[in-house]
């Protein structure tokens, strides 16, 4: 169930997107969905959420008519109208009628089932849902943006366009207009309806303040019929008010400027005008209207002056809106209160008292993805919101009075809010990161603009975080070095430390210092998230290829590298330490696009750092269960080892970590989430936000679901994102393309200006923006085509240019090659066309030319100019003025033909020759044989040619050709980059190679990028060629390990030992034996190993997993799940030997282990920790656990080093124990001491108290295992005597162990009466038995083995464990306490908010209510048994634990150190045994069994161990 939810924004820009019900609900539409709010109360609650919309909701209203109140209706940009019953939140009706963008909707006051909605063609929907019948009209040609359906008429609607026109028509007589209302000249934002019938002179008390010039000409009239007013508001500032029955004005009023208060950013110039008018019903002489800055005025009608406006909001500073208002709507309340609703740019809703005109509270809303979360360690319960709208939201969630106390945060933050960091010690200080690379730092508590630090992140920031301060900041002066820094990651994978005192001085990059520290000379891997450990000493990194590092403070000394996770990591999270189990704050969970949560327990690493970074080789604890990459997690504060974990897959998991179970799963979200925290202050509550611009508040308890869905929930949201995405247009084959010039030279600015280009290519990744202006974009598309029709004649004589033929032209003109040789076409076709003409003409043109040539007749020379006009053919015949103009014509048609290479050969002959490479530069219409001349007009224009003709050929996309003219003038460099930013890295290198030094950084940039790029797109082994071709054969073998098989894995291993890094290929190898040994392919395994040294141990658990999986999986006491038919070496079988002999063997013949290279692979498992078994550890990795185990077991014993071999093997036995597998300890046992334990624990020296210690428990679990077998195998036989005691000595013998504690529980008394009832019995029988038949031997033996098992019946265990157990049940009943404390708390807090509101109830009434809050809000330290009922008092729990820890820290640490079975338990089974087999137990086992049970058997702890036994 859902707590509180922040919810989308409404939307901006429609006309109706908000209406209330009758029952007290609130709706509004916010993006694809409608959201219910229950407005009843003091403060608003979330009702509930209408889902069913693939885009946009346009418009929304409920239906007003009684018995309909729970339907209401909406309409949408995917052209659907859906009917409501909010009741169940289904659809009950819908059409889809409409074939454009609706704009407008309304349900029709009058009829019940009548719904009109309008588009931007202005098409009008009639729909009738009872009938299912639909009516389509077209009363005007124009955009609708409004309609409103008359109140007073039942066919009468009112419809506003784009245009400024107001328009009534008639749906009865098929839209037939009654009235035009002109007087607005632009967009009709709203219309509303007068609620009651009236007269005008009620609008109007003083005729003569109405000029006739807002009447349309006409004076206002003094009839009393009743007439249906209309109110209209629009762009044009103006507010109007209609008489419908005559269709003219009867008043305007205009928008006042109002000065904003406050000092607030004037926006009216920024964001484009809305103006919304609202009629509330009851105030027939009232309306209420918004304003430029996001101001509600009430307007007076009937108020005299110039001046009718009142102002909301007076009384206090901050209660209008800041930006501009878009929807209004009213509802009347039970009591008599009128309530105003209003939406706003500035994403709040807000809610006003129509009396007072004061604010009565505001519900933030979101305008985007909801990136990061943020609770204050300082201020409890204050939450701060990172979204994509730009702005930050501080929440103090635990405010009582108002239950959305929202601070919003936007000046100042220029991207969207993505990372988010308390300062963990000064109140208020919150540092942020955005999308374009900023870090900054603001104080909540003043209005002073956030401080930016002065280094910038090339990409978006994905984590901020306050930690210890390391060099070089800590080795500042006094002054400069700040008691915390801030830290930032970001996606182009480095971390920056800032110093929060100095922002303004650059930022350091942590990996210089982890370079020198660690001597690293290898290319880092790029970081991807880091997190400090609560303690600050210890910094965990997370990588883009997977891999966790883990670095200790302050000089970052690499510890350990964490090698589980193969893909990005997104989450990493220490978990707490002031847990009830210190050794918790150890742990820590990291997910990453591989959908699994690993956690680890780095307790030794960082209690004993290794001389080398150690690797950790498998997980504390696996979390499958996700089915998309993991993107936040958090640990709970209130529990130990509780994880909740956010996913791409759209739900948020809790985990039982130690457990490795999954507790409960939340799937209210209708997007991917993206982070996710646990309430600092509620056990039960978690907060979560997601890509629906949501934040979600929910309880654990509450949740229906325990693990998230097998990949369903993830492909119906990729079908859902894929659907709101926008088509992308498919790429055509490039045919025949004709451009202008205007437009050649527009695509190469755009290749010189590369923030255009990437404006044109980009696309919209998030619908976060906010909507743009409408009508700003109309008017910018008129001087925008009217720019390209004056660039259109302009151009219009120049001729389109071929630019590039198609493949079918191209083959089209192949054959032509083989037909009859064409005749050449005339450069001069114009002249050549005049000469020939007819004979009369050709007379006249000789006379012409002759008159011309000698007759000096100024009338003569002036008409006829030879090489011009109709004479350009005489040019050719006089000087070369006219031949000059004769090439100027004929160039000027070749060029408008389509010749420009005929126009080329013109100028070259005129001797232009620059005019005519600038001409073709101009037009993109260079060649190569243009390009040759250029040099003979010099070397600079040549070179301005060569330059041109590049971008030519760039925006030509012959890429290879324009390097190779670059190459040319010597431009080397220039071609590379190219080459390399048209992604030809292969032809790049190439060049590189051939012209550059080898030296040359270029070069390394171009394998570096190329391989970034190969990388991403999953070609590993290019990638890896690059690595190796830049010298980075360490780069090389990371990569080629990323497929995660076994083949890359062998090749990377191979491929980091030919280069030299051996501890590289270590890790590889390791990795590639354990996926060998997972498909029990051990001969593979070892043929990995064999050339690592450093691998020489894992090689001997690899033999001893070998051995040991013949005999566990072929005795079928562990199931292999794999089918594969396993791999084994000669050496398994055909010897007679025992294990361990048979291990020691192999070894030395296969191995050659002798005393030095025992010694070093001891030193190599040793640095190797696995973590603790848990029931869901699967049978592989329980199989290796083992084996190393008793590899240590074994190599310790040929070391002679019997206490370390007695630990080692009491670590494979107390595995076996963990996962309750009995036979497998059993058989562990029999294969690692066939003589038994007492051969290995005589040699182990006295004076070590640790040795002696572990020789206890090993030997305890023997006879655990071999009590219990012992148990079984005597159940079905029968009772055997060889002497006859007398019935006096047994009575005796049974009635010595007295219990005189009033404590020991009623299970004693039970065994031991039941003892004395069969001992008795038996001695009855016994008269009868034939003594020769009975077996003295069995008994002997069978007397013998429960005497052994006296080491079971250990006191100081006991007393151990009765320790620990009091200690749990304390613990648990403090949670409890707390939690219901808690309870108690938010029960009382309701309380007294239900009685705040109710008025006129008695004083009597409020006191004894008073009793009850302060009943219920008793501090939990003075809850006492007597109150509760359930327990006891705090200080008595604290006391008794305290006493509780003191007692244990008496007791020796070898004592605790070590694991030993249940003490009473081993009780119970003996006592049981004696009960059935009486002279079997010796007479002080028993008495040493009752005495533990009277010492120890406490009621509470004991019934549980009692349940357990006999269970």
């Amino acid at each position: 169930m859902l707590e509180r939810i922040l919810t989308p924004s409404p939307n901006w820009y429609c006309s109706r997107t908000s209406d209330t019900s009758s029952k007290g609900l609130l709706g509004f539409a916010g993006r694809n969905s409608v959201y219910l709010v229950d407005v009843t109360g003091p403060t608003p609650v979330f009702s509930g959420e209408l889902a069913g919309h693939t885009d946009r909701v346009s418009g929304f209203t409920f239906c007003h008519h009684p018995a309909q109140e729970d339907l209401c209706v909406s309409c949408s940009d995917d052209g659907t109208v859906k009917i409501w019953d909010i009741t169940s939140g289904s659809v009950v009706k819908e059409h889809q009628v409409h074939q454009n963008i609706i704009s407008a909707l309304h349900w029709s006051p009058l009829v019940k089932d009548l719904i009109i909605s309008g588009d931007e063609k202005g098409i009008i929907i009639c729909f009738w849902y009872n009938r299912n019948d639909t009516q389509q009209l077209f009363p005007e040609p124009r955009t609708i943006f409004c309609l409103s359906c008359s109140p007073h008429h039942e066919d009468h609607v009112a419809v506003g366009y784009k245009d400024g026109m107001i328009v009534l028509i008639d749906i009865s007589r098929k839209g037939e207009v009654i009235h035009r209302l002109r007087g607005h000249n632009d967009e009709i934002h709203a219309l509303s309806w007068c609620p009651l019938l009236q007269n005008e002179e009620a609008l109007y008390s003083r005729q003569e303040e109405i000029p006739e010039a807002e009447l349309n000409g006409e004076p206002a009239p003094e009839s009393t019929t009743e007439c249906y007013f209309l109110a209209s508001g629009s762009r044009d500032q103006t507010i109007r008010i209609w008489n419908s029955n005559r269709g003219k004005g009867l008043m305007t009023l205009k928008l006042p400027f109002l000065k904003r208060r406050g000092g607030a950013i004037d926006t009216i110039g920024k964001e484009r005008l809305w103006l919304t008018v609202h009629w509330p019903p009851g105030w027939p002489t009232q309306i209420v209207s918004s304003c430029f800055g996001g101001e509600l005025l009430l307007w007076d009608l009937t108020k005299s002056g110039k001046q009718k406006w009142t102002l909301f909001g007076l009384s206090s500073e901050w209660q209008n809106h800041s930006r501009i208002a878009f929807s209004l709507c009213s509802l009347k309340m039970a009591d008599g209160k009128e309530l105003l609703f209003s939406t706003s740019m500035d994403r709040d809703v807000k809610c006003w008292d129509m009396q007072t005109l004061d604010c009565r509270w505001t519900m933030p809303t979101l305008g985007g993805y909801v990136y990061n979360l943020a609770f204050s360690s300082i201020d409890v319960g204050c939450l701060a919101v990172g979204v994509g709208d730009t702005m930050i939201r501080v929440w103090h969630t635990l405010s009582l009075h108002n239950k959305f106390e929202v601070k919003s945060f936007w000046q100042g933050i220029k991207g969207k809010v993505m990372a988010l960091s308390w300062h963990p010690a000064r109140e208020g200080f919150l540092a942020f990161g955005t999308d374009d690379g900023k870090v900054g730092i603001i104080d909540t508590y003043s209005n002073k603009l956030p401080q930016i630090s002065s280094s910038y992140h090339k990409k978006s920031v994905y984590t901020v975080a306050w930690g210890p301060a390391i060099p070089p900041v800590s080795r500042g002066g006094d002054g400069d070095k700040p008691f915390v820094t801030l830290y930032s990651c970001a996606g182009e994978g480095i971390i920056l430390q800032h110093n929060p005192w100095k922002l303004t001085v650059e930022a350091h990059d942590i990996n210089k210092l982890i370079q020198d520290t660690n001597a690293i000379k290898y290319k880092l891997p790029l970081r991807s998230e880091f997190n400090w450990k609560p303690d600050g000493k210890v910094l965990a990194i997370g990588n883009e290829d997977g891999s966790i590092e883990i670095f200790n403070a302050p000089e970052l000394k690499l510890l350990c590298t964490i090698q589980q996770h193969h893909k990005l990591v997104n989450a990493i999270r220490w978990h707490h330490d002031h847990g009830n189990q210190p050794e918790l704050g150890y742990l820590i969970a990291s997910g990453s696009v591989n959908a699994v949560i690993y956690v680890h327990n780095l307790q030794n690493v960082i209690e004993n750092p290794p001389d080398t970074p150690a690797l950790i080789p498998a997980p504390y604890r696996t979390l499958p269960g996700h089915t998309a990459k993991i993107t936040s997690l958090a640990w709970s504060p209130h529990h130990d080892g509780r994880l909740v974990s956010a996913s791409y897959d759209g739900t948020a998991q809790v985990w039982d970590v130690l457990k490795e179970e999954p507790l409960c799963n939340y799937r209210g979200h209708k997007g991917r989430l993206l982070c996710v925290r646990w309430s600092p202050v509620d056990p039960d509550s978690i907060w979560t936000g997601a890509d629906d611009f949501t934040v979600h508040n929910w309880m654990v308890s509450k949740q229906e679901f325990t693990r998230p869905p097998k990949g369903k929930k993830q492909t119906e949201l990729e079908l859902k994102r894929n659907s709101q995405l926008k088509p992308k247009t498919k790429k055509k084959k490039r045919a025949v393309k004709e451009i202008t010039r205007q437009d050649f030279t527009d695509s190469l600015n755009a290749e010189e200006n590369p923030a255009c280009a990437n404006e044109m290519a980009s696309e919209p990744e998030e619908e976060e923006t906010e909507v743009q202006d409408q009508g700003s974009e109309v008017q910018q598309d008129a001087p925008m085509a009217a720019s390209s029709s004056k660039a259109k004649s302009h151009i219009k004589h120049l001729p389109a240019v071929r630019i590039e033929q198609s493949v079918d032209e191209k083959k089209r003109e192949k054959p032509d090659l083989f037909l009859k040789k064409r005749k050449s076409r005339s450069i001069l076709p114009l002249s050549t066309a005049l000469d020939h003409k007819l004979k009369e003409e050709m007379m006249q043109d000789c006379l012409t030319l002759t008159k011309v040539c000698y007759s000096k007749e100024p009338e003569i020379v002036s008409k006829c100019i030879p090489g011009a006009g109709e004479y350009i053919h005489l040019g050719l015949f006089t000087d070369r003025a006219a031949v000059h103009r004769v090439i100027k014509e004929e160039g000027a048609n070749h060029l408008e033909n389509g010749h420009p290479d005929l126009f080329h050969h013109l100028m070259i002959w005129k001797g232009d020759l620059s005019g005519a490479l600038k001409v073709a530069s101009e037009r993109g219409e260079l060649t190569d044989y243009l390009v040759s001349l250029s040099s003979m007009a010099g070397y600079l224009v040549w070179v301005q040619t060569v330059e041109a003709f590049v971008k030519q050929l760039c925006f030509q996309e012959e890429y290879v050709k324009a390097a190779c003219y670059l190459l040319a003038i010597q431009r080397v460099y220039a071609a590379v980059e190219l080459l390399k930013s048209h992604q030809l890295y292969r032809e790049a290198i190439v060049l590189a190679k051939a012209r550059l030094l080898p030296e040359d950084p270029v070069l390394k940039d171009l394998y570096t990028t190329w391989a970034a790029v190969l990388e991403k797109g999953g070609h590993y082994y290019m990638a890896a060629k690059c690595y190796l071709g830049l010298d980075s054969p360490y780069d090389a073998a990371k990569v080629l390990s990323k497929k995660g098989d076994v083949a890359s894995l062998k090749v990377a291993a191979e491929v980091a030992l030919v280069a030299g890094e051996r501890e590289q290929s270590a890790i590889f190898a390791l990795r590639c034996a354990q996926e060998l040994l997972s498909a029990r392919d051990w001969l593979g395994a070892q043929e990995v190993l064999k050339h690592l040294e450093s691998l020489l141990g894992q090689r001997l658990v690899f033999c001893t997993s070998e051995l040991l999986s013949k005999h566990l999986i072929e005795g079928k006491i562990i199931v292999w799940p794999d089918t594969s038919p396993p791999q084994y070496h000669d050496w398994v079988t055909g010897k007679d030997l025992s294990f361990t002999d048979m291990l020691i063997e192999v070894w030395k013949m296969e191995f050659k282990l002798d005393s030095e290279n025992a010694r070093t692979a001891l030193q190599q498992l040793n640095t190797v920790d696995y973590p603790p078994v848990t029931a869901s550890t699967s049978s592989k990795q329980l199989l290796l656990y083992l084996s190393h185990d008793l590899t240590l077991a074994v190599l310790n014993c040929l070391k002679i080093s019997w206490g370390d071999a007695i630990i080692s093997l009491l670590h494979t036995v107390t595995r076996c124990f963990d996962i309750g597998n009995f036979e497998l300890m059993q058989r562990i046992y029999k294969l690692a001491l066939p003589k038994g334990p007492s051969y290995l624990l005589n040699k182990v020296d006295g004076q070590n108290t640790c040795s002696m210690a572990a020789s206890e428990s090993l030997n305890a679990f023997f006879y655990y295992g071999q009590l219990y077998e012992f148990w079984w195998n005597q159940s079905s036989v029968p009772c055997e005597f060889t002497t006859l005691p007398k019935q006096e000595s047994c009575e005796q013998n049974h009635s010595s162990v007295a219990i005189e504690t009033p404590e020991v529980i009623e299970a004693a008394a039970d065994v031991k009466e039941n003892t004395k009832a069969v001992s008795c019995s038996s001695t009855a029988g016994e008269m009868q038995m034939d003594i020769k038949e009975a077996s003295r031997q069995q008994l002997l033996e069978r007397v013998s083995q429960l005497e052994n098992y006296k080491v079971l019946l250990s006191d100081l265990q006991a007393y151990i464990q009765s320790i620990q157990r009091e200690i749990k049940d304390i613990q648990d009943s403090m949670v409890k306490m707390v939690l219901e404390h808690k309870k108690n708390l938010a029960a009382a807090t309701q309380t007294r908010d239900l009685e705040e509101d109710k008025e006129g109830q008695t004083e009597d009434t409020k006191d004894s209510a008073k009793t009850e809050i302060d009943a219920c809000l008793t501090p939990v330290d003075s809850c006492s048994s007597s109150s509760t009922g359930d327990f006891p008092s705090v200080a008595s729990l604290t006391e008794a634990l305290s006493e509780l820890h003191k007692r244990m820290a008496e007791i020796p640490e070898d004592s605790k150190r070590f694991p030993f079975p249940d003490v009473l338990e081993c009780c119970l089974v003996l006592l049981h045994i004696g009960s059935h087999h009486p002279f079997d137990l010796p007479a002080d086992v028993q008495q040493l069994a009752c005495d533990l049970l009277q010492k120890y058997g406490k009621t509470g702890t004991f019934l549980k161990a009692r349940q357990r036994f006999f269970t």
